[in-house]
């Protein structure tokens, strides 16, 4: 019985932190890392120089696209039924200023609910909504 409660009080000898890259890649036997597998996406540049570029595109993936579409024409499966804006129209674009954007985030707006966002993420998105004009 000793002998099984002292293999509790140490460490397995592989036990280390996980980190954000250690996800797309598969640990070999001896402890060397392999390269990403072919079925994993390769991550963008941009997305792995800035956390917050990832964090705003899976916020978009998961609150945003069901009503707004992938892009955000208003596509989304949800959009029809919610009337939801196409963000990509040159002339809806031109009415809103990025703060009234921010500002429907946050608060929500006819049918769209609010949302408690950090401010870098709801800047973000502003600043994809920006981009995705005349797409």
């Amino acid at each position: 019985m000793a002998f099984l409660g002292g293999a509790c009080d140490s460490a397995p000898p592989d036990l280390r932190e996980w980190k954000a890259g250690d996800h797309d890649r598969v640990e070999q036997p001896s402890g060397q890392a392999a390269r990403p597998s072919r079925l994993s996406p390769a991550p963008s540049s941009s997305a792995a120089a800035n956390p917050t570029v990832t964090l705003v595109e899976v916020t978009w993936r998961n609150q945003c696209a069901s009503c707004h579409g992938p892009i955000g024409r208003g596509d989304g499966p949800q959009g029809p039924m919610v009337h939801a804006t196409n963000l990509t129209l040159a002339e809806w674009q031109s009415k809103v200023t990025d703060e009234q954007i921010a500002e429907a985030i946050r608060n929500g707006k006819n049918r769209m609910p609010k949302f408690d966002f950090p401010p870098e993420v709801i800047a973000g998105l502003v600043a994809r909504i920006r981009v995705a004009k005349g797409r």
